[in-house]
């Protein structure tokens, strides 16, 4: 039996019932990832399942970083155009490049009975939900949760806490310095999200890092240091993402933070380069069979496992499945099995499902992709997980959100959607949040 159905047994004999599970919880998670609502379980990994994924994580962050080395000798502009970016956007990342790539990321993966796929990699600061193990906590205040932990050996990653390690590590901070750090988001979208950074930047202050959040215009560059009013600042935590970049002014707005990086008066956390890993048309560039031997047996056998079939929406021949065939003629004739992605966009932005998609609007949405920063990718058949209810039991799609620490694998965010067909749902679209534990090999 998996860890799951253990617990689905052990639930339905002495468990508390979901809506006791969630009257309990939901009222912790207000101002977090979760906006006050979470699945009535966690999701589980066994050792085995928990040791291949942070392999398999750690094997695909290899592969993606060294793609500008290996496809592209090293010019980091050539390959931001390649994935997608502007020459404003190109420019902009260039600048802000970091010393190395950055750990700091999320997958996110479906699972089927074969072990986890890649619906896309989310590189840099940007990514949400670091504030997971609130709800880790929050279950196991419950005795049952506390109990089935224990006989099972399970645990859970304090995220916030691998997050605070990466800063530190990545941005240089010296050993004993309490550092400054601006949680910096562009002024149209910082008021949405004002309360809940301020709840994460009191989550740091005991971890050693005074956090300030702010709009990325109240920050100013004199006398060789970034400010925020009268208060010097050491790191940059950027929340403004890559499509901010096409805003008029942008820029400019920029121009203070980017200056002071270049001469290495503040750090940014993370740098601009880490969103070019994050493009879907970095995997595109992995999925090619074109750049097969560039990649050493290790990452190639974690590609073919975990990465489906994707590739830029571009005219001409490409591989599918070891044959050559025309793209469009092959997007057309097997709709119902791709998708239809922008590289740079988030949160599932301009996402265009095939099996939900009528044929003309396929087509229609395929020719205007052609030749632009688009992506097509294979479907992935998730298989669906039980979760209680009070009157019996019903089927939960997961999205599972791995992130990527300077450690290793640093914790999981889940999302569960009732939507079996697997449409595209984000928290702030309907999506509800879960937690995971797992046994460590």
């Amino acid at each position: 039996m998996s860890l799951t159905d253990d617990y689905l047994a052990a639930a339905i004999n002495r468990g508390p019932t979901p809506s006791a599970i969630r009257a309990a919880v939901d009222p912790k998670l207000d101002a977090t990832t979760f906006l006050g609502r979470s699945l009535s379980r966690p999701a589980f990994l066994d050792a085995a399942e928990y040791s291949r994924l942070t392999t398999d994580l750690d094997l695909l962050h290899s592969a993606l970083t060294r793609l500008p080395e290996r496809v592209f000798n090293g010019d980091l502009g050539a390959f931001a155009r390649a994935v997608g970016l502007t020459e404003t956007q190109t420019e902009a990342v260039v600048r802000g490049r970091g010393p190395a790539p950055s750990r700091m990321g999320r997958a996110d993966l479906y699972k089927d009975e074969q072990g986890f796929h890649l619906l896309e990699i989310n590189m840099g600061s940007t990514v949400g939900g670091v504030d997971n193990p609130v709800l880790n906590r929050a279950l196991l205040e419950l005795p049952f949760f506390a109990e089935f932990t224990d006989e099972h050996r399970l645990t859970f990653t304090e995220t916030m806490e691998e997050v605070v390690r990466t800063i530190l590590t990545e941005a240089k901070v010296p050993t004993g310095v309490r550092p400054v750090m601006a949680i910096a988001d562009f002024p149209d979208s910082y008021p949405d999200l004002e309360r809940q950074l301020h709840k994460s930047a009191a989550m740091l202050a005991p971890m050693g890092i005074d956090a300030v959040p702010c709009p990325v215009d109240a920050l100013t560059y004199r006398d060789d240091r970034v400010w925020l009013g009268d208060q010097a600042i050491d790191v940059v935590f950027r929340l403004f993402m890559i499509e901010d970049l096409l805003k008029p002014g942008t820029v400019e707005m920029l121009e203070p933070v980017l200056q002071a990086a270049e001469r290495g008066h503040v750090a940014i956390f993370t740098p601009l380069d880490a969103e070019l890993y994050g493009s879907k048309g970095s995997l595109a560039l992995l999925s090619d069979e074109a750049y097969r031997d560039r990649y050493p047996a290790d990452e190639l056998a974690v590609l073919d496992r975990i990465l489906p079939w994707t590739r830029m929406v571009r005219a001409g021949e490409v591989t599918v499945d070891g044959q050559q065939t025309d793209l469009r003629e092959y997007a057309i004739a097997n709709q119902h099995e791709l998708v239809l992605k922008p590289t740079s966009l988030h949160g599932g932005d301009g996402v265009l499902l095939g099996w939900q998609t009528d044929a003309a609007t396929w087509a229609d949405r395929l020719d205007s992709a052609m030749g632009n920063p688009w992506v097509l990718q294979r479907r992935i058949h998730p298989v669906p997980e039980t979760f209680l209810t009070d009157d019996g039991d019903e089927q939960w799609l997961l999205t599972w959100g791995a992130f990527l620490v300077a450690g290793g694998l640093g914790g999981f965010l889940i999302r569960g959607s009732r939507d079996l067909d697997g449409g595209v749902v984000g928290m702030s679209t309907g999506a509800t949040g879960g937690c995971c534990f797992f046994q460590t090999p």
